[in-house]
């Protein structure tokens, strides 16, 4: 089974609050999003694991203490194993079939490499997918260097494969705490190589740079971060006054937004149940807290399979369009004995109490489809009473004292990342949207951007979509000029103003 995991990225709808997400504290816990998988287990585990070779490796060296070099010579990398570029390359192969919109960006702007000079240390999931991107900054002309944004969902032989072709990258699954900012240090901290763009994927490169390196901004043109964790940290630095190079907001981008959070969890929220607990929908009752993209994605996949769907919300809006789309709105604890499955997706934390965790009827299935791992409230289940039951790959059954289970995805982490796949497509629209923001930072006039947080330009936005619009064979309606006139637009966009919502 050659699942992939890892792949996704952030969802949340509403902005993070919690006071732990300032820069001055370490915004880490086990890598802030790590996907749970202790590290023994995934190196034995076959169950939906990712391709058989990235955890077969029985080496249990780490990668800091082996010296290894490409065929070039050179050994500015840390992968888990360089040999295993060969296996990488085919994956980065197959992720290009679905990523047309990265390759033809490539072939357009080859010629005039729009990023030369532009020296990106970037930090974000290493999978195929972002490999696609990471070759398509190097085709336009960059020089980069790569960490993992997260401890668990790096393939090692994608990772491999661009060492191979002299990306220096310095990553593996299943890092420490301690070599995740080993690696961030790496790539920032490097003899005769200044950064001058950062891309990151919920701020913790952006983190380590202004707490150990702050003079590496002066080089700085923009920051691109694509995390809602990661922006909000970038408005809060702006808020605090903090913040000394422009940044680029690429997550609320409208065609991410739509694709990263309501069609992607449309998807992947059944599979990710599927395949950790092979439930029937059809008649269950589930309960979704939190109608943002995430919930109303969720919602729409369970409906359709036939599930009796209540929803939790906080928001009148929010909660008065899960009420005209059929879905009735109510409080946790009013429902929560009745509940099969219970679905958070809010961004928030202590969605799902212990109180609510004891209501539970037997076999009751917990999960979370939220960023952080902060929804439903696990750390009160590793009490003395309570008994853990491992039973498969990601799927643990927490034992009451009178024998009732509750069933627990991932530990309460990120569903869809820790248990099933994010498809390649989505992933595209995401790298199109960072590449484009990464040319336009680079190359903007000087005084264009100030030291803020900005939204791509709905100019670009609206590129990246009709750079997938090939894909179903879509034909465009072209204004005529008298058209254009009336609606006061120019024939080739934006279409939209600013605050027009989609």
């Amino acid at each position: 089974m050659a699942h992939k995991h890892g792949h996704g990225r952030e969802r949340i709808q509403f902005a993070n609050t919690e006071d732990k997400q300032e820069f001055s504290k370490y915004p880490t816990k086990a890598g802030r999003r790590s996907l749970s998988r202790s590290i023994s287990q995934s190196s034995t585990d076959s169950y939906s694991s990712a391709a058989s070779y990235t955890d077969s490796s029985d080496d249990e060296t780490s990668p800091r203490d082996k010296a290894q070099v490409n065929t070039n010579g050179s050994s500015d990398f840390c992968v888990k194993n360089i040999k295993q570029a060969e296996f990488g390359r085919r994956e980065i192969e197959i992720a290009e079939q679905d990523m047309s919109a990265l390759i033809s960006l490539r072939k357009r702007a080859q010629g005039e490499k729009p990023l030369s000079g532009a020296k990106i240390v970037g930090c974000t999931h290493i999978t195929a997918q972002t490999a696609v991107l990471i070759e398509t900054l190097v085709a336009l002309g960059a020089q980069c260097r790569w960490t993992a944004c997260n401890i668990y969902s790096t393939q090692n032989e994608v990772a491999a494969a661009l060492a191979e072709i002299g990306v220096s990258v310095f990553a593996w699954k299943g890092e420490s705490e301690d070599d995740f900012w080993w690696c961030i240090d790496r790539c920032v901290n490097t003899e005769g190589w200044q950064a001058n763009m950062i891309l990151d994927d919920g701020g913790d490169l952006t983190h380590w740079v202004y707490k150990k390196y702050p003079s590496v901004f002066k080089k700085v043109r923009g920051i691109v971060e694509e995390s809602v964790t990661g922006v909000h940290r970038l408005y809060q630095l702006s808020k605090a006054g903090k913040l000394c190079v422009p940044a680029m907001n690429v997550n609320d981008s409208v065609t991410k937004q739509k694709f990263d959070n309501l069609y992607c969890c449309r998807e992947s929220i059944l599979d990710g149940l599927k395949r950790t607990t092979d439930i029937m929908f059809g008649g269950k009752q589930v309960v979704v807290c939190g109608y943002g993209e995430v919930g109303k994605g969720c919602c729409t996949a369970l409906k359709a399979l036939g599930a009796i769907v209540c929803i939790t919300e906080i928001d009148p809006i929010c909660a008065l369009q899960a009420c005209m789309d059929g879905f009735r709105v109510v409080k946790l604890s009013e429902v929560i004995r009745q509940m099969d499955v219970v679905i958070t997706c809010t961004g928030n934390k202590n969605v799902v109490t212990r109180e609510q965790l004891d209501r539970m009827k037997n076999g009751c299935i917990v999960c979370n489809m939220g960023h952080s791992n902060t929804e439903i409230d696990v750390a009160s289940l590793r009490s003395p009473e309570l008994t853990w039951e491992r039973v498969r790959s990601q799927v643990d059954h927490i034992i009451w004292p009178d024998g009732k289970r509750v069933v627990l995805l991932a530990e309460g982490r990120l569903l869809n990342l820790s248990c099933s796949t994010v498809p390649t497509f989505v992933l595209s629209i995401t790298a199109t949207t960072q590449a484009l923001a990464l040319i336009e930072l680079f190359n903007a006039p000087e005084g264009r951007y100030k030291q803020d947080v900005y939204l791509l330009p709905k100019k670009m936005d609206e590129y990246v979509a009709s750079l997938h619009l090939p894909n179903f064979d879509a034909h465009l309606t072209e204004l005529s000029d008298e058209q254009a006139k009336y609606m006061g637009l120019n024939k080739n966009g934006p279409f939209k103003p600013n605050y027009y919502r989609y």
